[in-house]
């Protein structure tokens, strides 16, 4: 089996064409350390917010709020907490690595059918778990808000689509981006491709509902986006991904999204009934072994994929 698609991926060429690349001993804190920064850009939507809405013990009270109203808000929330990674990694590649934004798996060709090849792999990927979580009756219809669940909340499920296409990309960004492509072009691509994923799954290690299954999901599916992207040769398609996991999960299925709710409403609000090494429990799905099991399939498929002749 040849791996050329795995080392010498366009992602890595991409990261050589600036004049230096930014050593491991920097890219490992200066991921959190970017990653925290961005979400200080949330801190004045929260007072527009907590002016409008008011208080409670738990955060902002948005118990009234309509479907509509939450989306519009949730996704605001999630692009002014990641849109500030956009511009601090823009000026960390002009000033230090000294190399445009692009390189970074941004180029133009083929963009929308990699991305539209993207989206569809995370509406596979996610029902994919959502049938194993069917097919072992671990999970059931919750009766909930009436107003905030089905067709009532299609306003508010589209509206947060936006917020979830900026935070899911950015992610990518910082990660498969910036991080894997760096070091594996400095060092070795599997080295890229491991560091990135425990920076990936140490970012969430804060998360409500964290769980031992749920970290080795956060890496494995560091793993397979960071396979992903090396064979794509770009980001594209990862960050398409990405966005409709997270998206699906919580507005689509009504699940929690890395043990955090998701505003907006849901289509579907599905509640998990199984034992928690199975749903993921109050982390969401992504904390069970049915998400294992569909990741390390995706990664057998990123892998062994048939090439074709003129990859």
């Amino acid at each position: 089996m040849k791996w050329t698609w795995f080392t010498e991926s366009r992602l890595f060429d991409l990261a050589r064409q600036g004049q230096r690349l930014t050593h491991i001993g920097l890219v490992i804190p200066f991921s959190f350390l970017f990653a925290l920064l961005s979400q200080l850009g949330a801190i004045p939507l929260f007072l527009v917010m907590s002016r409008i809405y008011g208080m409670t013990d738990s955060g902002i009270d948005m118990q009234n709020a309509s479907a509509l109203e939450a989306g519009f808000w949730m996704g605001l929330q999630l692009i002014f907490s990641f849109a500030l990674i956009y511009l601090i990694l823009w000026a960390w590649l002009k000033f230090f690595e000294k190399r445009p934004f692009h390189t970074m798996g941004f180029e133009a060709g083929d963009a929308l059918s990699k991305y539209g090849r993207g989206f569809f792999f995370g509406l596979l990927m996610f029902g994919g778990s959502v049938a194993i979580l069917a097919l072992t009756g671990s999970v059931a219809f919750e009766n909930g808000d009436p107003a905030k669940q089905g067709a009532a909340a299609l306003g508010g499920v589209v509206l947060v689509l936006a917020g979830w296409l900026v935070q899911g990309a950015a992610e990518e960004v910082l990660i498969r981006g910036w991080a894997l492509p760096v070091i594996g072009a400095r060092y070795k691509p599997w080295v890229g491709l491991l560091v990135s994923s425990l920076i990936f799954s140490l970012l969430h290690g804060l998360n409500p509902g964290l769980s031992a299954i749920a970290l080795v999901n956060l890496a494995l599916f560091g793993v397979f986006a960071g396979l992903y992207a090396i064979r794509e040769g770009s980001l594209w398609g990862i960050c398409a991904i990405h966005s409709v996991w997270n998206w699906v999960q919580g507005n689509f299925f009504g699940f929690e999204v890395s043990g955090t709710e998701a505003g907006g409403g849901t289509l579907l609000n599905l509640m998990e009934t199984g034992a928690d090494w199975l749903t993921g429990g109050p982390f969401g799905p992504e904390g069970g072994l049915a998400v294992t099991i569909v990741l390390m399939i995706s990664i057998g498929l990123v892998v062994f994929w048939k090439q074709k002749p003129a990859e």
